[in-house]
């Protein structure tokens, strides 16, 4: 049927901060939608309060909401923009639960808003655990044996039937929140009552324990003509046991007889139909007993998930774009596949090649954690790699997650190594390292319960590992025999260590015997039809697939996965490149390996390779592509940390020169520069080894802050109070960080106001372009810490001081795009803490707060533009207050106490805009899921907060300086670090953990209070 024509504006709800389980796959699979429906004539309203995203920039949606995802909030959007309907199944389980909450509470009946994509009954009945084992049941569908509970007593009688282990899984959370194994009656009391406590609607489903299982997931996607199709199968490489966000998945499933595969796609029919999804995709996981094959389902989305974001990428198929495009009438006969440009969107996809993706995990930044891997969902983030075998794409994704271990397991002892065989990221690389000291594989099967076929295929690695020392001298190979053995995977760098070479000296001899990779093509149907979408991957084999054009080509380094420090914020700064260079007339080349993001959209650059960022494979592309220019300043520390080699190799980079970036980076050189330039620096020196370290804190006397060079994130930085403290630094730093970093340290400015400042110079002039001052002090990681643009607490001529003193670093560097230089301010002396020349993760905060793309305008740098040109002459003032908080994922990472340092602990950020500067930090907080009450009692503990109590007893807050029994506050607002800030965090109490943050919350509460909270639009604020 054509598309509808009784709806005219749709809104679309995001997913709001990043965070663990909700990641950049909702700015991707949001962005899609967006577009899509611009394109088919509807208007458009979104509600998000993530700026890092590509959904949000101004020009994608005709009115932008950078508002929290509130029920409040967004029934005043909708009450001011009288949208049609609404789309709820794009923006992850916020965005879910929200609409849910706007059908319950009415407003949707009220404003006459219809919600599509999926209705309320049918998202009730695929969330709602209850509801769920009712309907499979309805359809004959086997669920693992299990019982709904609302109470602690329930859930206790229940246990006493089913025994232990026992799984606990509330209804209504994301990534497996609250949920958890419990081996033990009182690990099932704890996880139980934190569950119960999670749930929206307080349940929790209590399920025998099937650990162990093989799991599969099959993307599906219905239409109003019940026309079912399934996209891809995808299993999980580790058992059940370990949330599939945390498990090294592979497409399409590689162990499944065609007659399973048959009964999971019939089942996966059924579901869908029963469930009620008929306009777009849902995510349906099984578990099949490797003993008898008897086969339950676990659970099903009825949205898109990061699942479909990966399986999108896997297979060229857009699913959020073509579930959209259901959700408002059409059927999938009726649109086109953009890949072939023939089959329509109801041709299953089949794909000749094989995807495995392996997640990042972040547990060095949260010590005392333990590792351990469940059903509640703990990874930062992703890889995919593409090879035409399961040993090449698993070989390539462990090369892409930029996390080379083998060192460090090498020197385990057999039973150190078989310690580490539960789950937990470790094991795969544990496993392998066990197989070359010829553990067998029924042995670790037995301890981990990985598929045999899956380590038949690690041994086959480990096995070609040791023949490649029995094919002859490296020099003497012939083309044969490397397309043999890199078809299994192997990187250069590997083989050298295998045979004793350089990586370099592997490559030469590897290009002398003509052994380059060819770049085969995406096509979503196994070669049967024409791709016209260029998305590559390398294998080596004899067809090239990619065809050159005459066009001056630009490549454009990604920032792979998705961690802590280095998140989508990037992704959005690499985007805007590709779009700035298509302006300007250039072909754009996207090299990347995260599944999640915008970037790695097919439709997204001229040309995607969805490849691994090292060397090698970088270099392989330059090489066939013969770029005019490679750009590596915006992808964050990944692409910088390949620039010089690059250079070295003939790659022609673009922008801040590599020489620029090093001095910039490399904290002696660095350190030089400001001392020339006469800039203000805390007294400090760079130590190279820990003797130095010690003598350097004996001359400049302690608090120190000590500084690793070429970190991201604050990785390894520390405040120091002691000899023994830098002692146990130092030993920590030189085990945790690659290499032997130097390190500076510095005297610690205590109580200094920290600065952010990003700047555009094109090698003749510089402009700041915004200046942001941090809420916390200094001493806190600058993405850790709030900030506010404009700032409000500095004189104009402190201002004018910075402004003037970082553009004239910037021209002194050499800068060509972007520079993030950071202050700290005491005194009304501004020191200079460090600069780096690349895109910073405020890049999209401050485009978004003075409407500037500042991120096209480096783009166009790189490649001769002037400042003039793109006409950029003074800083630009903005027309409101904006304000940056951070998303903190303390809450899965148990025993770990709340508090904030030098290194950076957040996950992602949200932003509040307002002509009132302490209303838009009140908007940010409540973004950032921080639901800052405007009654009840505060908790306050610690001292020197008497003027913040003072300020919140006039906002309608009971001031409380000691607990009260066991009851929690309504707010707690601690400086002691004390355990209480961890029970506050699980009960779901907003906290505050610093004094300035206090003091702005107190104010924003009174401030929220005072006003009736109305809601702008991107567009308007930046037009006013």
């Amino acid at each position: 049927m054509p598309k509808r024509t009784d709806i005219q504006t749709i809104l679309i709800l995001g997913s709001g901060p990043i965070q663990i389980g909700q990641a950049a796959e909702f700015d991707y699979s949001g962005t899609q939608a967006l577009k899509a429906l611009k394109n088919e004539g509807y208007r458009v309203v979104l509600v998000n309060s993530n700026p890092a995203t590509i959904m949000t920039d101004p020009d994608l949606a005709d009115a932008t909401y950078l508002e929290p995802l509130t029920p409040a909030f967004v029934r005043r959007v909708i009450e001011k923009e009288r949208p049609d309907a609404l789309l709820p199944t794009l923006g992850g389980q916020t965005a879910l639960n929200l609409a849910m909450d706007l059908n319950a509470d009415g407003t949707l009946a009220e404003f006459g808003v219809e919600l599509i994509g999926a209705n309320a009954a049918a998202i009730r009945k695929g969330e709602d655990r209850e509801e769920f084992q009712a309907a499979m049941k309805k359809i004959g569908v086997e669920t693992a044996k299990g019982q709904m509970v609302h109470s602690m007593e329930e859930a206790v009688e229940y246990q006493k039937q089913i025994g232990l282990p026992i799984v606990i899984r509330p209804s209504f959370t994301l990534g497996g929140t609250g949920g958890g194994i419990a081996h033990t009656y009182e690990d099932f009391l704890a996880i139980t009552e934190g569950g119960l406590r999670d749930s929206p609607v307080t349940s929790v489903l209590l399920e025998e324990s099937i650990l162990g299982w093989k799991e599969y997931e099959l993307e599906v996607m219905r239409d109003t003509a019940d026309t079912v199709v399934i996209i891809t199968s995808i299993e999980n490489f580790d058992p059940m046991g370990v949330h599939t966000g945390d498990s090294i998945t592979v497409a399409p499933a590689q162990t499944l007889s065609d007659v399973e595969y048959q009964r999971l796609r019939d089942q996966s029919l059924a579901i869908i139909r029963e469930i009620g999804v008929d306009t777009g995709g849902s995510n349906i996981q099984f578990a099949v007993n490797p003993k008898d094959g008897r086969v339950i389902v676990i659970e099903m989305n009825p949205r898109v998930s990061r699942s479909s974001a990966l399986a999108s990428k896997a297979t060229g198929f857009p699913i959020a774009k073509i579930a959209a495009l259901l959700a408002v009438g059409y059927h999938l006969d009726e649109l086109k596949n953009d890949i072939t440009r023939i089959t329509p969107a109801s041709f299953e996809p089949s794909i000749d090649y094989v995807v495995t993706k392996i997640p990042r995990f972040a547990f060095e930044k949260f010590p005392g954690s333990s590792d351990a891997l469940g059903t509640q969902m703990r990874s930062v983030g992703e890889v995919m790699a593409i090879g035409r075998t399961f040993k090449e794409s698993l070989q390539k994704a462990m090369r892409s997650i930029e996390s080379d271990v083998r060192g460090a397991f090498a020197t385990m002892t057999p039973d150190e190594l078989r310690a580490l065989l539960y789950g937990n990221p470790r094991r795969l690389e544990a496993v392998l390292e066990l197989l070359r000291r010829g553990e067998s594989p029924e042995a670790l099967f037995d301890a981990t319960k990985i598929d045999p076929w899956f380590l038949g295929q690690l041994k086959d690695i480990i096995d070609a590992e040791s023949e490649l020392l029995d094919l002859g001298p490296i020099r003497e190979w012939k083309y044969e025999i490397w397309r043999e053995v890199k078809r299994l995977g192997f990187s250069d760098a590997r083989i050298g260590e295998i045979v004793g070479l350089s990586e370099l000296d592997v490559r030469a001899i590897r290009k002398e015997a003509k052994a380059v990779p060819v770049y085969k093509t995406v096509d979503t149907c196994a070669a049967e039809f024409e791709a016209h979408t260029p998305y590559h991957y390398s294998t080596y084999e004899w067809e090239d697939e990619v065809t050159q054009t005459e066009k001056p080509k630009v490549v454009i380094l990604g920032s792979g996965p998705n961690r802590i420090g280095q998140g989508v914020e990037f992704d959005y700064a690499t985007v805007h490149a590709v779009w700035a260079l298509q302006e300007a007339g250039y072909e754009t080349i996207m090299v990347n390996s995260n599944p999640e993001t915008v970037s790695t959209d097919y439709d997204t650059a001229d040309r995607l390779y969805f490849e691994p960022l090292t060397f090698e494979d970088v270099m392989n592309i330059v090489e066939h592509e013969k770029p005019v220019g490679v750009i590596v300043q915006l992808g964050g520390q990944t692409p910088l940390k390949l620039a010089r080699r690059l250079a070295e190799a003939g790659a022609p980079i673009i922008g801040t020169s590599v020489d620029a970036i090093d001095e910039a980076e490399d904290r002696a050189s660095f350190n030089a520069l400001c001392e020339r330039l006469g800039l203000p620096q805390p007294k400090g020196k760079v130590a190279q080894t820990p003797d130095q370290a010690a003598a350097l804190a004996e001359e400049l006397g302690f608090p120190l802050m000590a500084r690793p060079s070429y970190v991201l994130g604050g990785r390894a930085m520390r405040t120091v109070r002691s000899m023994d403290e830098l002692t146990t630094y130092l030993s920590e730093v030189y085990a945790a960080v690659e290499g032997q970093p130097s390190i500076l340290l510095d005297q610690f400015l205590e109580g200094a106001l920290e600065l952010d400042v990003d700047t555009l110079c094109d090698g003749e002039r510089a402009v700041v372009m915004g200046i942001m001052e941090h809420i916390e002090a200094a001493g806190i990681h600058s993405g850790d810490s709030a900030c506010i643009l404009p700032p409000v607490h500095l004189s104009a001529d402190l201002l004018a001081r910075v402004k003037a003193d970082t553009e004239r670093l910037a021209l002194e560097l050499g800068v060509r795009g972007l520079m993030n230089v950071q202050w700290a301010v005491k005194d009304n002396v501004a020191y200079i803490l460090e600069a780096n020349p690349r895109a910073s993760r405020t890049v999209p905060f401050v485009s978004k707060a003075v409407n500037h793309p500042l991120a096209k305008s480096a783009a166009r740098i790189a490649v001769g533009h002037t400042l003039d040109q793109i006409g950029l002459f003074e800083t630009p003032t903005p027309a409101m207050y904006s304000v940056k908080e951070v998303h903190l994922p303390f809450l899965k990472f148990a025993g770990v106490i709340p508090t904030l340092g030098p290194e950076m602990k957040s996950t992602g950020e949200s932003m509040g805009i307002d002509s009132d500067p302490h209303r838009a930090f009140y908007r940010a907080q409540i973004g950032a899921k921080s639901n800052v009450p405007t009654s009840g009692t505060a908790l306050l503990l610690g001292d020197g907060l008497d003027d913040i109590a003072t300020s919140l007893q006039g906002s309608g807050l009971t001031v409380i300086r000691e607990q009260d029994g066991n009851k929690l506050p309504e707010l707690l607002i601690d400086v002691t670090g004390s355990r209480l800030l961890r029970t506050a965090l699980e009960r779901g109490v907003p906290i505050v953990s610093t004094k300035e943050a206090a003091e702005w919350t107190a104010k924003a509460i009174a401030a929220a209070k005072d006003d009736a909270l109305g809601v702008k639009s991107l567009q308007e604020w930046v037009n006013a």
